[in-house]
């Protein structure tokens, strides 16, 4: 950065510029205006303008190059890390979080609360066990497990995340209606396209008994079969 004396009939203006690259091309850049020199005189009780916007940009300059200076991190050999500590962590569910908060989900969570006497964090168990089922499908154990890896720690036990899922159960009807309204606010539903998912269900059984009937089965057993279905 340096000093720039722009002058017009009236006064003479002090600014701190600097020079920029852009693809290939030089030009310069105003990075503060001082003042006029009238003005500086004004402030700074009979010290020369000029002088103080040189000293003034010295020290931009200096602060500038000790935040670009090169850190050096020191590793020792021979420290040990503890054991069982935990150093590194899975900040990839951040982006979910976003959505989460932006479907209303934590408020639902409060609402569902405010109706069930549970002494467990809701919203944090729901929100984990979404997270995992997209980062990482696997078993209620495995969520748990996985959410220990994440930088915010989750602040609940195993068998709470069981107690959570009877609760989610009951207030499924609710859930699903709120969360249905609270996403036509983020994103456009084209409601003339209906999803439509079949699956099936075999039995041991070797006759057809009132739901269980011969059908197409996606094992390709001979057994009866109850077919059902859902929509989205």
């Amino acid at each position: 950065m340096r000093l720039k004396i722009s002058k017009s009939k009236n006064a003479a203006s002090l600014y701190v510029i600097k020079s920029i690259y852009n693809k290939g091309k030089r030009s310069t850049k105003i990075v503060e205006k001082l003042g006029t020199i009238a003005e500086l005189e004004n402030k700074l009780n009979g010290q020369d303008p000029i002088e103080w916007a040189k000293k003034y940009i010295e020290e931009l300059n200096k602060k500038e190059k000790e935040e670009k200076r090169d850190v050096l991190v020191k590793y020792s050999p021979s420290k040990v890390i503890a054991k069982d500590e935990q150093r590194s962590f899975n900040g990839g569910y951040l982006f979910l979080q976003q959505i989460y908060h932006q479907l209303g989900l934590h408020k639902i969570c409060k609402e569902i609360l405010e109706k069930h006497k549970v002494t467990f964090d809701l919203n944090s168990i729901l929100s984990r066990l979404i997270y995992g089922r997209v980062i990482f499908p696997s078993s209620k154990l495995a969520t748990y497990q996985l959410a220990k890896r994440f930088i915010e720690q989750p602040n609940f036990d195993l068998h709470q995340i069981y107690r959570a899922l009877e609760v989610i159960a009951k207030e499924t009807d609710f859930i699903q209606s709120t969360l249905y309204n609270n996403s036509l606010k983020i994103s456009k539903r084209n409601t003339g396209v209906l999803y439509y998912d079949c699956t099936n269900y075999f039995f041991e059984i070797e006759q057809e008994d009132g739901n269980k009937q011969y059908g197409p089965s996606k094992e390709h057993r001979p057994n009866p079969i109850v077919q059902i279905s859902s929509v989205a």
